[in-house]
């Protein structure tokens, strides 16, 4: 996998990373929500966030970078970075990240006594080139507790997109368009239930991973 795809304006991006040494991410039911909570404070202003998933010691998201007009109070930030140029899109957006994994490593160390980094680095992207790719990468991201053997049924998995995607509460997913991407809930629905064929999607597989 790529590991230096450069983030483009408008783009839809796998971001995938891990715990270094596969070490886990979530050691409380509580730290789901604040790593989600922290991934919304950073995030949000420089991508819309489609589709996630949260497992033990790895994380899945689709986004889409948000436009140059949208990013445009960002990337004047980037004035002090000549090198990296006015519309550095990649350096925006890494730098986000960058933060919201500092910030969820700090409070992580300083509730369980460790210290050092927890996530590997840097973290994994890759660029969504294709109208079956787009359906197939976020089916493959709701199925991965089921594939991992976190669960029996994916949809049944508390710590991922799929349910949101059906429900009326307020959310920062582009539900909308996930769901206008399927046609309709009925659509969604109906995808999610199709049998996987992981040929088709072998390169959005990483290697296995331990289970809890």
């Amino acid at each position: 996998m790529a590991t230096t795809q450069v983030l483009e304006p408008s783009c839809f991006y796998h971001i995938y990373n891990r715990g270094i040494n596969s070490e886990t991410l979530f050691k409380e039911e509580r730290n789901y929500s604040y790593f989600l909570e922290k991934y919304n404070y950073y995030l949000s202003p420089v991508a819309n966030t489609l589709a996630y998933c949260l497992l033990g010691n790895h994380f899945h998201f689709l986004i889409q970078i948000k436009n140059r007009d949208e990013l445009k109070s960002f990337t004047q930030e980037s004035k002090t970075h000549p090198k990296q140029g006015l519309h550095s899109t990649d350096f925006v957006v890494s730098k986000q990240f960058a933060k919201h994994f500092s910030s969820y490593t700090q409070a992580i160390n300083k509730a369980f006594g460790r210290t050092g980094s927890l996530f590997e680095s840097p973290f994994n992207r890759i660029k969504v080139e294709s109208d079956n790719y787009l359906t197939q990468l976020i089916k493959y991201i709701h199925f991965n507790p089921q594939k991992h053997g976190f669960v029996k049924d994916f949809r049944n998995y508390p710590h991922s997109s799929y349910q949101s995607h059906l429900h009326s509460e307020p959310t920062k997913l582009s539900r909308k368009l996930v769901l206008e991407w399927f046609g309709n809930k009925v659509g969604y629905e109906q995808v999610h239930g199709d049998e996987t064929n992981y040929e088709s999607i072998k390169k959005l597989i990483i290697e296995p991973l331990p289970k809890f």
